[in-house]
This record gives C-alpha cells, sequence and structure tokens, in this order.
C-alpha cells in the first residue's frame, strides 16, 4: 500500500507505520488519519501482519493534530469523523499495537502512543498535552488506566511536558532506547510476541480490548465527540468571524 503521510510496510508478520511529515513534525492531519485507518483496517485481517509498529520519521513522533485544519469549520463534519474512526481504529485493532515514540508526543500524538497497547520511547522523547492552554480538552482515556486517575489528571489539567525519564517512572513508557535503536527494539520486542500462537494473541487482544470496551465507549463520547461539538467547533467558528470582521 502506499499513502502520502504514513510510510506502511511488513517486516516478518510485523506491520511498520511511519507517520511522514516530518516538515511539520509528523502533525497528525485529517488524510493521516484517514490512511492510518485504511491501513489498520487492511491489516486486521490480514495473516501477514500479526503485530504492528507505530512510529514517526525523522526526530518526532508526532507534534499532535495539524492545528491548521482547524481554520475551516466548514470540513469539521470529516474532521470529527475522521478523528474518531481513527482512535477506534487502533484502540479496536485486534492484534498487538507498539508505539515507538522517537522524540516530541504532545496532544494528539501523546494520545496515538497512549492508545496503543505499550510504548517504549528514545532518550529525547517528550510527552505531554499543551492543548489544554489553547481550550482543546485532552483526552484523559485511556491515560488513566496506563499511569493512573491522579497523574493522568495532572497532566492533561496542566498541560506540562515530561520527558523519557519521568514517562518511566510514572509507567508511560516501558522502556528508554538509544534514539538510533528505537525501531530495531521495537521489532525486537514484536518478534517475542509474535513466538506465541496466533490464537492465543488473537484471543488475549480480544479480552483486554472487551474488558474496558463500554467504559472506554462512554469515556470517549464525552471526551472526544462531545468535545469536538461544544467546544472546538464554537472556538474556530468565533475565530473565523473575528479574522473576517477584522478584514473587513
Amino acid at each position: 500500500m502506499e499513502f502520502n503521510h504514513i510510510i506502511a510496510e511488513i517486516n516478518n508478520r510485523v506491520g511498520i507505520i511511519t507517520l511522514n511529515r516530518p516538515e511539520k513534525k509528523n502533525a497528525i492531519s485529517m488524510q493521516m488519519r484517514e490512511e492510518i485507518s485504511e491501513c489498520l483496517n487492511a491489516w486486521k485481517t490480514s495473516d501477514d501482519v500479526m503485530a504492528v509498529i507505530i512510529t514517526g520519521s525523522s526526530s518526532a513522533f508526532s507534534a499532535g493534530f495539524d492545528l491548521s485544519e482547524f481554520n475551516n469549520p466548514e470540513q469539521f463534519g470529516r474532521l470529527l469523523q475522521s478523528s474518531s474512526q481513527y482512535h477506534k481504529d487502533i484502540w479496536l485493532f485486534p492484534k498487538p499495537t507498539i508505539a515507538a515514540v522517537n522524540g516530541v508526543a504532545l496532544g494528539g500524538g501523546f494520545d496515538l502512543a497512549a492508545f496503543c497497547d505499550f510504548r517504549i520511547c528514545t532518550e529525547s522523547a517528550l510527552f505531554g498535552h499543551p492543548e489544554v492552554k489553547f481550550g482543546a480538552p485532552p483526552l484523559i482515556t485511556p491515560l488513566r488506566w496506563i499511569v493512573g486517575e491522579g497523574i493522568a489528571r495532572e497532566l492533561c489539567l496542566t498541560g506540562r511536558t515530561i520527558d523519557a525519564n519521568e514517562a518511566l517512572r510514572i509507567g508511560l513508557t516501558n522502556e528508554i532506547v538509544i534514539d538510533k535503536n528505537i525501531l530495531d527494539r521495537a521489532i525486537e520486542l514484536a518478534e517475542t510476541i509474535l513466538e506465541a500462537p496466533n490464537d492465543t494473541l488473537l484471543y488475549l487482544k480480544s479480552f483486554m480490548t472487551s474488558s474496558k470496551q463500554k467504559e472506554f465507549e462512554t469515556c470517549f463520547s464525552i471526551e472526544h465527540d462531545e468535545a469536538f461539538r461544544k467546544l472546538l467547533l464554537p472556538k474556530a467558528e468565533a475565530g473565523l468571524k473575528k479574522n473576517h470582521g477584522s478584514k473587513s
């Protein structure tokens, strides 16, 4: 498969998705979200892929959502749909997922890493939800299940950035890897996972997902879908009117 905003590869039953907008620190565009969804939907039923790694090109994992797309309220329907669908496609993916965080993972980039089954990161990795400062509420689910309720609330409410060492201490990342070795280590972990029989992996992943599914669906609809409609869309429309007014 060929895409414009990601690179998709298969290596010995390990699918590798590389976010590929290095000039924008791999900011997550609508097109990127749709391409990730398309790729995962193709791989979820393929015997050629039994585990997936998500990483970023160059020196960043992802700086978050592409904020320039929020300047056009007319495309908010597609924006909401692509964001909602891609988060669910990652969360519900029936095979193990690993985030290989090779630099900054902010906002939507932090969410992307949190939606994977587990994370490894480089020494240069940074995690944070600075978007709260600009009026965009972060997703606390599933972060709260990874680091605990108190720490998740603090990170979402303050928007502060944490480094790799703190991420390891609070359980956000499983290990820290030398920058140049991050993908090799992720592949090594995926290959270790794939030593188990396929049916066992599929059953285990299904149980892991289904045990939290009802809570996830309830939380996500409030945190994501309602936040888009009640907070982000009105802010975008107000900003657009203000800009038009200043030009008249």
